[in-house]
């Protein structure tokens, strides 16, 4: 009876820890900084000639934790295609530059959205293939695409019918812009801001343009419209809200909009939905 009472005790003072183990909220407001994921893509997240974080998202999020009263933020460089393993295996806390849709929301908890954004197409100086937008992209079967692994525009076209063998998936937006620029690839498909400013980075002597006045594609009814939020572990409840919360308060002030002004964004790119209607 002694031994069988001592293993019940053990047991109890086991659960008891494992009740009060400490949260990601609570860790990162002990250690005093969070650690993000980003994917080194202009003009979201990105490390600037100096080696420091940067970017729309980055320096909303520095405004939200410190509003959390989190004293420093890491940046940890990562594929995109990596960023949600990554999250999920615990190499980061918070990922950055990512667009809410459903099988992400499957993945990971999103924030409410930061900005919205359209998209873009990538050609040749001159556009001497036509292209006018995703519509020629489907009709024409001998274009070979470039995308981003795990970006949204991969979805969009497998979405529109376009075959995978079209299809080819670049670690990041610099080496994907060169597949165009050397005839690996005949268009590059990427939101509108970040394909300004791989263009400007480039110069004119990479002899590449973006598709002008170009229309969203369509997908699934709606607008093929991006809308950015930052993205969490679903067991990460408490932190997600917290973040929500201090998001929504830097939202609503001036240095909001100032703070992603200076890469691109303006009023029109604001946010006019909710992160539980994007994820359905």
């Amino acid at each position: 009876m002694r031994s069988i009472t001592i293993v019940l005790g053990l047991m109890m003072l086991a659960l008891a820890g494992s009740a009060h183990a400490e949260t990601t909220l609570e860790r990162i407001k002990r250690e005093g900084f969070v650690r993000v994921g980003f994917p080194n893509q202009v003009p979201y997240a990105y490390a600037n000639e100096k080696g420091q974080l940067t970017g729309a998202d980055a320096e909303i999020a520095k405004l939200v934790i410190e509003k959390m009263g989190i004293k420093s933020m890491d940046g940890v460089l990562t594929e995109f295609g990596a960023l949600i393993p990554g999250l999920r295996a615990g190499r980061f806390d918070i990922v950055l530059a990512m667009f809410i849709n459903p099988t992400r929301c499957a993945q990971v908890a999103f924030s409410e959205p930061v900005y919205k954004i359209g998209q873009g197409i990538v050609v040749k100086s001159g556009n001497p293939l036509g292209v006018k937008g995703y519509d020629d992209l489907v009709k024409n079967d001998k274009l070979r695409i470039a995308v981003m692994a795990g970006a949204v525009q991969s979805t969009y076209l497998k979405k529109l019918g376009v075959p995978d063998a079209r299809v080819s998936a670049f670690p990041d937006g610099p080496s994907a812009i060169a597949a165009v620029r050397a005839g690996r690839a005949d268009v590059f498909t990427i939101s509108n801001l970040p394909a300004r400013r791989l263009l400007e980075t480039a110069g004119p002597s990479a002899g590449l343009e973006m598709v002008a006045d170009m229309a969203d594609p369509i997908i699934d009814g709606k607008p093929g419209r991006g809308y950015d939020g930052f993205a969490f572990r679903q067991e990460d409840k408490d932190l997600l809200a917290a973040f929500n919360a201090a998001l929504a308060e830097v939202a609503a002030t001036p240095k909001f909009l100032a703070a992603m002004e200076p890469f691109g964004f303006t009023k029109d790119n604001l946010p006019d939905a909710k992160t539980a209607d994007l994820c359905k």
